[in-house]
């Protein structure tokens, strides 16, 4: 019988374990994976030519594409899985991700959207949010954002997104990666989900600038034509105007960086908002309109309430009969807007196309043909995950007022990082003419490594302008705790001894005097215990040897108190007090 439960104790017990094993196992692939697939294939490309023949263009990368994208037999799942279980499989795969797979690359599987890829915060109700890489406890950003954080966490090459009102950009702005509007219509559209077809770009999302180059040369199907540095950088102040981090921290990278490579010339600064004013007549009215009375902060900031009721009034044309049959769990705030938004008129429609056509014909003025307009991609850092940040009209009216620009005016736009400000991700965005992709492709090439050079720079001196601000701190406090100790306030001076100590961890008179003030009050343990740090530090600290020897005679350690007096004494041989002592004990105890 003893033995029977001896049995079913071991069998419990090697259940337990390996309950316990397959548990670690599935945290740790959830862990690798960052929460960015909802599901995982192969779509293999067509075998190289043989040589002489050069390979494909895109041989030996692996990509991802958001569940917008059609691929054959699968169901193109837009973030619900309502829509899931009431569509079929797709019979055809997306044209652009058929033209990147012929192109040499490997599709791995299809990476999280938000819910009917309508947010930008990359939050989903129905399969989560994924982690982000760059920053574990903020969101990864909208609505591609399994295919930036798959991006991100070296899962993959590149990969494809949908950028309607942000859904690439922000995601490669709050990931730390670099991400790519290009012009509207530029890129096909065919077996994509639309949300706004005014709006509607194919992205991608790459760490390397040259792999980004690489896919769009296939996406775009552009013809050779020689690389050309940018004859005018522009600087949008007011759109910076609009950031919450430094300004100094991203435009001067910019600057400085345009400065090495293309020469000081080349800068100009522009107040966007003005500019657009007197180009875009037809916003003035809309605005009037739809502003309810509300103060223009910026002139830039009425862009974002065009874009927002297009796109709103789209998505309810394309989905609102589905969403009426089959009436799904829906995110409230898709819901909320679907409900309220009232219809347009078609003078109202007519309105917005007229500023959309006014917004393209100003921006391609301003750039030109060599033109680029450099602005932040969003306003600050990624807030953090579950917090209301998101969802104020604060956050949004500035991530809008941003994003806006490109999407209105159909021009390209590159995300580039731009390392991390207070541990969060941050980034630049430059924009180009509409139809001058390839130019703003070799552009984001030229300057990537000039950009993290200056970041690099930058993040240097600050670093060593903090550590020369801890310095000097830690220098006010230990003057403060001499003058303690000279007024014989021996707790106050361990006070501002310690404070030094947390300063500047690496100077031995701080633990040398606050080893003093600890004898003052009896405290020997601590006392030696400073001491002995300070020698540590400085093996030629004779006051560190005189205190502790004083510490180990008055805690009984003799013969260790004459080794750190005679010590003492080696070091300063005029020392009467090291002299002293050292004769003293070994008369005593010798």
């Amino acid at each position: 019988m003893a033995a029977s439960s001896a049995n079913l104790w071991a069998l419990l017990g090697l259940g337990l374990a390996g309950i316990l094993i397959v548990t670690r196992k599935l945290k740790k692939t959830v862990k690798e994976d960052f929460g960015a697939f909802v599901q995982k294939f192969q779509l293999l490309p067509p075998p190289p030519p043989p040589p002489p023949k050069a390979p494909h263009p895109l041989t030996g990368l692996t990509f991802s594409v958001s569940d917008v994208f059609d691929i054959d037999g699968f169901v193109t799942g837009f973030g619900n899985p309502d829509w899931v279980r009431t569509h079929e499989a797709a019979s055809r795969t997306a044209f652009v991700v058929s033209a990147l797979v012929e192109g040499g690359a490997t599709c791995v599987g299809k990476t999280v959207v938000d819910e009917m890829a309508y947010s930008i915060s990359g939050e989903n109700n129905h399969y989560g949010a994924p982690t982000n890489p760059a920053a574990h406890e903020r969101i990864p950003g909208g609505s591609s954002s399994g295919a930036a954080v798959a991006v991100a966490a070296n899962l993959v090459d590149f990969s494809l997104g949908i950028d309607t009102d942000g859904g690439v950009r922000v995601p490669a702005g709050y990931c730390g990666v670099i991400g790519f509007r290009p012009s509207y219509g530029a890129v096909s559209h065919m077996g994509i989900i639309p949300i706004s077809s005014s709006f509607d770009t194919v992205g991608w999302f790459a760490k390397d600038p040259n792999i980004l180059r690489r896919v769009g040369h296939v996406l775009l199907q552009v013809p050779f034509a020689l690389q050309r540095n940018p004859r005018n950088i522009i600087i949008a102040d007011d759109c910076f105007q609009l950031m919450k981090i430094p300004i100094d921290r991203v435009a001067q990278v910019v600057i400085k960086s345009s400065e090495k490579l293309f020469g000081r010339q080349v800068l100009k600064h522009e107040n966007l908002g003005d500019y657009l004013e007197f180009k875009v007549p037809s916003l003035k009215a809309f605005h009037s309109k739809k502003s309810n009375g509300e103060v223009k902060s910026s002139p830039i900031r009425p862009l974002a309430n065009v874009m927002l009721f297009v796109k709103r009034h789209e998505f309810k044309c394309n989905h609102e009969e589905w969403i009426s049959l089959v009436k799904p769990a829906l995110n409230p705030t898709i819901a909320t807007q679907i409900h309220e938004m009232l219809e347009m008129s078609d003078k109202e429609i007519e309105t917005c196309h007229t500023i959309r056509s006014e917004m393209r014909v100003a921006l391609n003025s301003l750039l030109k043909d060599g033109g680029v307009l450099v602005m932040p991609t969003i306003a600050g850092p990624p807030p953090k995950v579950g917090g209301k940040e998101i969802l104020s009209d604060d956050y949004l009216s500035r991530a809008f007022s941003l994003l806006s620009l490109a999407s209105l005016s159909g021009c390209c736009q590159v995300t580039i990082p731009l390392g991390f400000h207070d541990k969060c991700p941050i980034s630049v965005s430059l924009i180009a003419r509409h139809g001058a992709d390839r130019f703003l492709l070799d552009t984001a090439q030229t300057m990537h490594a000039s950009l993290q050079e200056q970041v690099d720079i930058v993040t240097k001196s600050k670093l060593s302008a903090n550590a020369v601000s801890q310095e000097t701190s830690a220098e006010i406090a230990k003057e403060k705790g001499n003058q303690a100790f000279k007024d014989k306030q021996w707790q106050k001076a361990v006070g501002f001894y310690t404070d030094a100590i947390k300063l500047n961890g690496n100077n031995a008179t701080y633990y040398s005097n606050r080893a003093a003030a600890f004898l003052e009050l009896g405290s020997f343990l601590q006392a030696e215990a400073d001491s002995s740090a300070a020698i540590n530090l400085d093996k030629k600290n004779v006051k560190a040897y005189l205190r502790r020897g004083t510490a180990r005679e008055m805690l009984g350690y003799y013969k260790e108190a004459i080794e750190d007096f005679s010590y003492a004494l080696v070091l300063e041989p005029t020392n009467k007090r090291a002299a002293l002592s050292t004769d003293r004990l070994k008369k005593l105890f010798q």
